[in-house]
C-alpha cells in the first residue's frame, strides 16, 4: 500500500531559511505560552503522587516509541516516513494537551504536571530517544544513504526552542501574575492558530505533493496517533489508575509537540538538507493538524461520559 511513498521521501520541500526562523520563533512563543500556567507546585505535584505521574512518563517516553517501532514493523512505509514517527514519539507531550484534559474532565493538574516535566526532560530525552530507535531501524532496514544527526546539536537546539522560552515564562508569570492572568488564555489561542497558520502554509507551497499523497500519510497517522492515545489509555488502565487519569495519560500520549519535530528536522546543522526526507516532514506536519481534530473528538466524546470511580 505504501509503495508509492519512496517518491515522497525524494521531494525536495520549498522551505526557505526565513521559514525556519518563522518556525523557531512560533515554537519559541508557544511554549512560553505553555510555561506561563507552569509553576514549582506542578513539579511537586509529581513527588506528591508520584504513581500517575510515573506511569504517564513511562507512558510518554517508552511505550509510544516502542510502539511506534513495532507499527513501522507491521507497516513498513518508506525509510523517511518511517523516521518522521519515530521523531514524532521522540518529541513531547503537545501544548494543548491541558486544554483537551480540561475538556475531557482528566485530571488536568496531572497533565500540567507531566508537560511541564515532559518539556524540561525533552532537552535530553528527545535526542537520546531519536538516537536510540532511529539507529535500531536503520540497522534493520536497507538505508540507502546513512541518516546521521549531531546529539549535541539537537539537544542545544531543544534548549534553545524549549528551555529558553520555558524559563522566560516561568519568570514572567512569577514577576507579573497579574498580567499573566489576563494575557493567557489569548497567547495560548494566538500561538496554536500561528502554528495551524504555519503548517497550512507549508503543505499550500506543496500543494501538488499534498494531494497526491495525503491518502497514505492520513492512514499512517490515523493509526499512529490512535494507537498512542489507546495505548497511554490502556498502560494506565494496567496499572490500576483511576479512570480521570487514565485519560489524562492517554491524551499526553497521543499529542506530541510536532512543531518541535518540524524545527529540528529542517535545522541543517542537525540534519543533512541534501537527504531524501520529503517523508518525515509530511508525517510530522499532518500529525501537527491531526492530533488537534483527534484530541477534540475523544475530549467531546469523554466529556459526555461520567468518570467512573474504578
Amino acid at each position: 500500500m505504501f509503495e508509492n511513498l519512496e517518491i515522497l521521501d525524494s521531494i525536495k520541500l520549498n522551505f526557505s531559511p526565513q521559514g525556519l526562523f518563522l518556525l523557531n520563533v512560533t515554537i519559541a512563543f508557544i511554549m512560553f505560552g505553555v510555561a506561563l500556567d507552569i509553576k514549582l507546585a506542578h513539579f511537586k505535584e509529581l513527588f506528591k503522587r508520584p504513581k500517575p505521574a510515573i506511569v504517564g512518563i513511562i507512558s510518554q517516553w517508552l511505550l509510544l516509541p516502542a510502539l511506534t517501532y513495532l507499527l513501522i514493523i507491521l507497516l513498513k512505509p518508506s525509510v523517511a516516513v518511517s523516521l518522521g514517527m519515530l521523531l514524532v514519539a521522540s518529541c513531547p507531550g503537545g501544548n494543548i494537551s491541558n486544554f483537551i484534559s480540561s475538556l475531557a474532565k482528566a485530571n488536568v493538574a496531572l497533565s500540567v504536571s507531566m508537560t511541564a516535566f515532559s518539556t524540561l526532560a525533552s532537552i535530553v530525552l528527545t535526542p537520546l530517544n531519536f538516537a536510540f530507535w532511529g539507529g535500531l531501524y536503520a540497522s534493520s532496514s536497507p538505508l540507502l544513504v546513512p541518516v546521521t544527526i549531531d546529539p549535541i546539536e539537537m539537544i542545544k537546539t531543544v534548549f534553545i526552542l524549549l528551555g529558553l522560552p520555558v524559563a522566560a515564562g516561568m519568570t514572567f508569570a512569577w514577576k507579573f501574575p497579574n498580567t499573566t492572568k489576563r494575557i493567557l488564555k489569548g497567547v495560548r489561542i494566538t500561538s496554536l492558530f500561528i502554528f495551524i497558520g504555519f503548517v497550512a502554509g507549508a503543505f499550500a507551497s506543496n500543494y501538488d505533493h499534498f494531494l497526491n499523497y495525503i491518502r497514505y500519510i492520513f492512514v499512517i497517522v490515523l493509526l499512529h496517533n490512535g494507537i498512542a492515545l489507546l495505548g497511554g489509555y490502556n498502560f494506565a488502565r494496567l496499572f490500576g489508575l483511576k479512570q480521570n487519569n487514565r485519560r489524562t495519560i492517554g491524551i499526553e500520549t497521543g499529542i506530541q509537540n510536532s512543531g518541535l519535530g518540524l524545527a529540528l528536522l529542517f535545522n541543517p546543522h542537525i540534519f543533512d538538507q541534501s537527504l531524501n526526507l520529503g517523508g518525515m516532514a509530511f508525517i510530522i506536519a499532518w500529525w501537527g493538524i491531526w492530533h488537534i481534530i483527534s484530541g477534540m473528538t475523544i475530549a467531546w466524546l469523554w466529556n459526555r461520559k461520567p468518570i467512573r470511580l474504578d
